[in-house]
């Protein structure tokens, strides 16, 4: 866990929890997907079991903070992950997308984004291991590989998606040395596996589109599922990107937390409300259940 109050899918009660949701989702006519998410360094030692240092693939600290019990509270110290330690978490990843499965998702994305423990070990910044997961491009990218072999495996290419973003600084990761080069060849491997999707965060996420070159066409070019993108779109740049061919698909996150009538606001033309941020990433219900539909 890197923050508090965050929903789970490791255990029997959360499969059952969960139903009243995918159910509820189903009864409308909807699909809906589970993010599966280990945050790696971007953790506290109160969030985790016994109080243990949180995991990554180096012992580096992240600045930034995260929510715990206490409020926001800076990062704590991780530990390695020892080389033995990797194809158990592979199997969480697995056994997460088999209960994802069972409580009625329709599928599942990958987070390998935003600083978070895969593009921890993608990006040369955050990863300075000398085994068969650190060092170049193909070591740095082969628990990713791993891990959504593994969930396709489970439930099926067809139900198995991915996010990253390739020039993110969020969380604190500083940028790889070659990101181009890095993502050309995730692209590229991941594309034998006929992901139902790919995710895209376009540059620096909540913020600016720009803040770092990155030729995401090209990278496009190197995958031949489905594509997403992401990051500020508006009505008329997701319509912009669909009708040029830019995307398959656009991803709108915050709009939609405040805006629970999204498709129809968007259908029809209407004005959105602007989300609270100072609700988000809190606990309860302000901020993510009172906002109005349009009247």
């Amino acid at each position: 866990r890197g923050y508090a109050y965050t929903p789970g899918i490791y255990t029997d009660e959360q499969v059952s929890a969960w139903r009243a949701v995918t159910d509820a989702v189903h009864a409308a006519g909807g699909k809906i997907v589970l993010q599966l998410w280990h945050v790696g360094r971007m953790s506290h030692t109160s969030l985790q079991e016994g109080g243990a240092a949180p995991v990554a693939p180096s012992a580096l600290q992240a600045g930034g903070s995260v929510f715990t019990e206490n409020g926001f509270e800076p990062p704590s110290m991780p530990r390695a992950l020892r080389t033995d330690e990797i194809p158990g978490l592979i199997e969480d990843y697995r056994q997460a997308a088999l209960r994802a499965k069972a409580a009625g998702f329709d599928g599942v994305e990958v987070h390998a984004a935003n600083g978070y423990l895969l593009e921890q070990f993608l990006r040369d910044s955050t990863n300075d291991r000398t085994d068969a997961y650190g060092g170049s491009i193909e070591n740095r990218a082969r628990l990713l590989i791993e891990v959504m072999t593994a969930v396709a495996e489970a439930i099926g290419p067809g139900r198995t998606g991915l996010r990253v973003s390739p020039v993110t600084p969020a969380n604190d990761i500083g940028q790889d040395s070659n990101p181009q080069a890095l993502f050309n060849h995730v692209a590229e491997r991941l594309s034998t596996l006929k992901l139902a999707f790919m995710e895209v965060v376009e540059g620096a996420t909540g913020g600016p589109r720009d803040n770092a070159p990155f030729d995401y066409a090209e990278l496009r070019r190197r995958f031949n599922g489905p594509w997403i993108v992401n990051n500020g779109y508006d009505r008329t740049m997701a319509l912009d990107a669909i009708s040029s061919g830019h995307a398959d698909a656009v991803a709108i996150g915050r709009p939609f937390i405040s805006n629970p009538d999204l498709v129809a606001r968007v259908r029809q033309g209407l004005p959105l409300v602007e989300p609270d941020a100072a609700t988000f990433y809190s606990p309860g219900p302000r901020g993510y259940t009172d906002y109005p539909v349009h009247a």
